[in-house]
């Protein structure tokens, strides 16, 4: 029982959910490339499980240093109060030297699969620690654009570990989805815990400009988001498809969900609808590459 609270301190420090969500891009980046240029998955295996692990280390290790910078704010959030970083069930120093260590070791395994692939990686991790944690964060409402790019490096990393080179359009198409994605997201979460955000003075879109201004931006990207779905037009018209339909279904829950719901229960259902989003794009993508490397292998 002591080992599996323990295990659940540190899955708290890492956030491991945010490692999960964050895998299923990479993963899906790594297969288009395979796909893209007719290489074989059996033979690239040992680079795919380097890709794999090396990139849950270094996203382990964004999010203790993330967590350890904001222990301030953190304490103040109701949402945040219990992390282990807060509490002091783990220490500061212990966190910082697990960060540390998965840092080192996930960009050694990332560049085993390409050295292109560790840059990218220790870029992403820049972008989410620097500019986001320690910079914007706190100081604009710009922050969560200035985090979506660290947060849209999975994708890159992934295509970056097995691909010659990463300026296919299709690439890119899973850089700016990842990038456009994350606003309509977290002004959804922002909104929801809107109040934790004012106490902290944290000047989320909501909490410095208003209910109204978010819902409008957040039309804006959404209205972008669906067209960055024509960038996989020269790869697949499926997948083309399947990214206008799911960005159009997103937009018109949003025009309709506004005039209907109060302010938090939009949040909400904005917020359900992004994690729906994500996983069915970014699953079909999988899906897309897996099947089409088997009829190339036949």
């Amino acid at each position: 029982m002591q080992k599996q609270s323990y295990m659940n301190l540190w899955a708290q420090a890492v956030k491991t959910g945010i490692i999960k969500s964050n895998l299923i891009p990479m993963i899906a980046g790594l297969m288009l490339a395979l796909y893209t240029y007719e290489l074989s998955f059996v033979d690239n295996i040992l680079t795919i499980l380097f890709a794999v692990i090396g990139s849950a280390l270094i996203i382990a290790a964004a999010g203790t240093f993330n967590n350890l910078y904001d222990r301030d704010i953190d304490k103040i959030m109701l949402r945040t109060r219990t992390r282990p970083t807060v509490t002091g069930e783990l220490s500061g120093r212990t966190v910082l030297l697990a960060g540390i260590v998965f840092l080192i070791i996930g960009l050694g395994l990332l560049w085993l699969t390409t050295p292109l692939a560790m840059f990218l990686g220790l870029l992403g991790v820049f972008l989410y620690v620097v500019p986001y944690t320690m910079w914007t964060k706190r100081r604009t409402i710009w922050n969560t654009e200035v985090g979506s790019l660290g947060g849209a490096m999975p994708p890159l990393i992934g295509w970056a570990a097995v691909a010659p080179d990463i300026w296919h359009p299709a690439c890119w198409a899973l850089f700016i989805i990842m990038v456009i994605w994350q606003m309509p997201h977290f002004y959804a979460i922002a909104i929801r815990k809107q109040e934790d955000y004012a106490a902290a003075n944290i000047p989320m879109l909501p909490v410095a400009k208003g209910e109204r201004r978010t819902y409008i931006q957040t039309n804006i990207y959404l209205i972008v988001l669906i067209l960055t779905s024509f960038l996989f037009l020269p790869l697949s018209l499926g997948l083309t498809i399947v990214s206008f339909v799911l960005g159009g279904i997103w937009l018109w829950l949003s025009f309709v969900g506004y005039r209907k719901m109060e302010g938090k229960t939009w949040a909400n259902k904005m917020f359900a609808y992004s994690l729906i989003h994500m996983t069915v794009l970014f699953a079909t993508v999988i899906i897309y590459a897996t099947v089409g490397l088997i009829l190339q292998a036949m």
